[in-house]
């Protein structure tokens, strides 16, 4: 009989695990000539290295966790039907892994390097475990419950780039000068004049009928950015920026964002304040600034 009850400290590992294979995919269709790119019937596009990415994900979930369930960008549910139902019900799994095998497959068709591998475990619809891979950017972020956040900056962002003979090796960091993995901790910000914004695209926030909203936050921070998809939550986590929002979300583009965020000492709800990552938005800030964010964006 398989085992259903595993630590946290061993589900992480296992998530680690599956950001490693996922970055030996993506890692090799970043920048590819050949590839293959397609139009989701929402119209957003999808590559040959998400499908495999995603693939991969449920052959070693099936191995190692087969009572699980999942829930991905590309394929759906595994295991079971349930997808986006309210926190709080019946309805969720005990454990569901969710999953997104490139968060901002835009920038990746384009030769962007901000992307990454999100994974996530959920436990009864409560993200528990959070792992942001950007292979790209030579970084990792991960978290789980009460045991914090961390950021390993070891990897060799150039290591995706098609580079010049030579080239690589003198520019790739000593295995013995590589940085530990460090703790990361929200800002200490506490007034919107004094806070950094990133709002993701000034379409997304027109398309949501909140555009008046957010030039009028505008007028009342320090600064705003557009820095998009995952990254603007890693550097909330990090303590870079101090405010991030966005519309028109699925599960799977915030599940392991929030353990992130959470732990690193920030709070994540949605844009009407639901805690959880059920509801189509997200407002992820340092805590000390979310109420007032909710203030202005609350209807």
């Amino acid at each position: 009989m398989s085992r259903t009850v595993f630590t946290l400290d061993e589900d992480l590992t296992l998530a680690l695990r599956l950001a490693d294979a996922a970055d030996a995919i993506s890692r090799e269709r970043f920048l590819a000539q050949d590839l293959v790119v397609e139009a989701k019937p929402d119209r957003t596009p999808v590559t040959d290295a998400d499908k495999a990415i995603e693939r991969a994900i449920i052959d070693l979930l099936g191995k190692e966790r087969s009572e699980d369930f999942m829930l991905g960008e590309e394929f759906g549910d595994q295991s079971g039907t349930v997808a986006e139902h309210a926190i709080g019900t019946a309805d969720h799994p005990h454990r569901q892994w969710i999953i997104d095998p490139i968060d901002g497959t835009a920038n990746f068709l384009r030769g962007v390097p901000v992307w990454a591998t999100l994974i996530a475990l959920a436990i009864d619809g409560d993200p528990v475990i959070g792992v942001v891979s950007a292979p790209a950017l030579g970084k990792r972020w991960w978290a789980a419950a009460d045991n914090g956040a961390w950021v390993d900056e070891s990897g060799d962002p150039l290591s995706s780039l098609p580079l010049p003979d030579g080239l690589a090796g003198i520019l790739s960091t000593p295995i013995e000068a590589r940085p530990e993995p460090r703790r990361l901790k929200v800002s200490g910000v506490a007034t919107l004049a004094d806070a950094s914004l990133s709002y993701n695209s000034l379409q997304q926030w027109d398309q949501a009928g909140y555009l008046d909203e957010l030039v009028a936050l505008s007028r009342q921070v320090w600064r705003t950015r557009a820095y998009g998809d995952m990254w603007s939550y890693m550097l909330l986590a990090e303590g870079v920026l101090d405010a991030v929002a966005e519309f028109d979300l699925k599960p799977y583009d915030m599940a392991a964002l929030i353990p992130i965020v959470r732990e690193a000492g920030g709070r994540f709800s949605s844009v009407d304040g639901h805690n959880d990552c059920w509801h189509g938005t997200a407002l992820a800030t340092n805590g000390h600034l979310h109420n007032d964010f909710l203030g202005a964006l609350t209807r």
